[in-house]
């Protein structure tokens, strides 16, 4: 869910307000942010996926964002202001999502797979032979099962606002998003001019409707079995007054990746990343030096 504004308002409106806690050629010429954050595309398994980079340092970094999110929309913060002399830094847009459209965003059984898939082969098509992932929400899932299933290339794992499985309690939750019409106008708005509002509406019930699949399994299960098969350093966000994952998901991720750090955040949200973000990129970073 994304835009600075506009994840910032999805977010007022799901969560109540608290207080605290290459060198292939890009298609297209890079268009340029600011002066050091540098937007491109790149064709990837057939799909002309979106970017953004910035920074110069050796270790390279990859930020995955949740649902209807890209990377201008959901890491502001993150790509202002995180290290840049450490750390080089890039942002996607999953396939059908932000400027990585077409194609239309769909939901098949293995839509996580196939962003985790996407997620490498952007990297590996950047020359980034090795690299973190940060993953928040959906991003949160696909960088969970990139990082299990191709552990020769992943440095090491930052997840937030992530679970490894969907219960009947989550479907509620997410049953109460479906109906975009239900969202406050400041909410709508940005999403409606990024998307408009057919392509915003219809996606999101999409979304539902996959997420929700998970739940028809006895166990809920999205990635559970590939949890211990992660091997790299693993830290662990929550938000304790996230109202979108309840907290056992996060418990439940890091009593199954072996030697993983759990973070609580006693006034976090689901967007923690983006109303703590000072507090949330210096935890970060110091996990990642």
């Amino acid at each position: 869910m994304a835009v600075p504004g506009a994840a910032r308002a999805l977010r007022a409106l799901l969560l109540p307000l608290s207080p605290r806690s290459v060198p292939l050629t890009p298609r297209g010429p890079a268009a340029s942010y600011g002066t050091s954050i540098t937007s491109a595309k790149i064709q990837v398994n057939g799909v002309n996926l979106h970017y953004q980079q910035t920074g110069e340092g050796s270790h390279a970094v990859l930020l995955l964002p949740g649902m209807l999110g890209s990377g201008q929309t959901d890491f502001g913060p993150q790509l202002k202001s995180m290290n840049k002399q450490l750390f080089t830094i890039v942002a996607w847009d999953p396939r059908g999502y932000g400027q990585s459209i077409p194609p239309s965003r769909d939901f098949p059984p293995d839509f996580f797979e196939r962003d985790a898939k996407d997620a490498v082969d952007l990297m590996q098509a950047l020359k980034f032979k090795k690299f973190s992932l940060l993953g928040w929400s959906d991003g949160g899932i696909t960088a969970l099962i990139a990082a299990a299933k191709y552990p020769a290339l992943i440095h090491k794992l930052v997840v937030w606002g992530a679970n490894a499985s969907v219960t009947q309690e989550d479907v509620r939750i997410y049953n109460g998003i479906r109906d975009v019409s239900k969202w406050s106008e400041k909410v709508k708005k940005p999403l409606e001019e990024m998307y408009g509002h057919e392509y915003f509406a219809k996606t999101c019930e999409a979304w539902v409707d996959g997420i929700s699949r998970f739940a028809e399994k006895s166990d809920g299960n999205i990635c559970q079995e590939l949890l211990p098969l992660i091997k790299c350093p693993t830290f662990i966000i929550h938000g304790e007054k996230d109202p979108l994952v309840p907290r056992y998901h996060a418990e439940y991720i890091q009593k199954h990746i072996k030697g993983s750090q759990l973070l609580l955040m006693p006034e976090g949200k689901h967007n923690l990343h983006l109303r703590f973000a000072e507090e949330f990129n210096k935890q970060v970073e110091n996990f990642l030096l």
